[in-house]
């Protein structure tokens, strides 16, 4: 049994009880990832699983058994930014910080679901071409707390990096 974590493999907890969160932090010491309110709540501890994102907190790390995970760390670095942490600089969409990596990581997957046509609750015609329109950003991102108060610099960050992309 092994994990896949930012591309490297890795052994799973020993104890199956253990949380994604709590692995990807303590276990293997990637601290982008954030505990926020440890319920699933506020979207702090979004990571990508094969592309999707989940909410680390809510998961077990042993469900995870051959799946790619990726975290804030595996989307970028310092001398070669992901475009959407770049935008997120020139948008001013974080202010602490302590939420961009959730952000991050959340507007990624979100765009991968846009792309695959999954509504969302603001979609007026649930069989059409999503169109993320600024509405349909901030209802898709909603489940990503900002207690700064950074939301229009980071859909401002989003529609620039990534939406523009799925424009018809």
């Amino acid at each position: 049994m092994s994990l896949f974590v930012n591309g490297a493999a890795t052994s799973p907890p020993d104890d199956p009880r253990v949380s994604l969160l709590d692995f990807l932090r303590e276990g293997l010491h990637l601290a982008g990832t954030k505990k926020g309110c440890n319920q699933g709540a506020c979207g702090a501890c979004t990571v990508l699983v094969d592309g999707e994102r989940i909410l680390s907190c809510l998961a077990f790390a042993v469900q995870y058994d051959g799946r790619q995970i990726v975290t804030i760390e595996g989307l970028g670095h310092a001398d070669d930014l992901h475009p959407l942490q770049a935008a997120f600089i020139e948008h001013d969409g974080f202010q602490c910080g302590y939420c961009t990596p959730g952000q991050i990581c959340s507007a990624i997957g979100m765009v991968s679901e846009a792309q695959r046509g999954v509504p969302s609750h603001v979609s007026n015609d649930l069989t059409a071409h999503v169109t993320l329109t600024r509405e349909e950003l901030q209802e898709r991102m909603s489940g990503n707390l900002c207690r700064c108060g950074a939301h229009n610099g980071i859909i401002d960050a989003i529609q620039d990096s990534i939406a523009k992309k799925l424009a018809p």
